[in-house]
């Protein structure tokens, strides 16, 4: 078995697009996502999957229906299932998402942005 490293600033190099998340590991039954950000996302809550966002670079809006929180770059938080939430990254945000390998980026949303087939980088 190769056990390779990852360098997070070179997958990032790898695309440009936002809100299309990009599998670069996998642990156990859970998936390590980056993903670019810019805008507004979609109001959304995920059935039985927990999420963690960690801010790689910038800053991020994580507007849930009962406050706001900013995230700045080295932080994270954990958003548990069932909770509703919506992500905006006024300027471009670079983040880390790890999450059970069954969640849909947009949860119980389906619109243009969802993405379902996850492509690994």
């Amino acid at each position: 078995m190769v056990i390779e490293k990852v360098n997070l600033a070179e997958k990032l190099s790898l695309f440009s697009e936002h809100w299309s998340p990009k599998l670069v590991g996998e642990v156990n039954d859970s998936a390590v996502k980056l993903v670019k950000l810019k805008g507004e996302f979609v109001w959304h809550h995920h059935e039985t999957e927990d999420e963690l966002f960690l801010i790689l670079k910038g800053r991020l809006l994580m507007k849930l229906r009962d406050q706001d929180l900013w995230l700045d770059e080295g932080e994270f938080v954990i958003i548990p299932h069932g909770v509703e939430h919506m992500p905006v990254a006024p300027e471009e945000v670079h983040l880390l998402l790890f999450e059970p390998k069954t969640t849909l980026n947009t949860g119980n949303v389906q619109n243009e942005r969802t993405v379902a087939d996850v492509k690994r980088i």
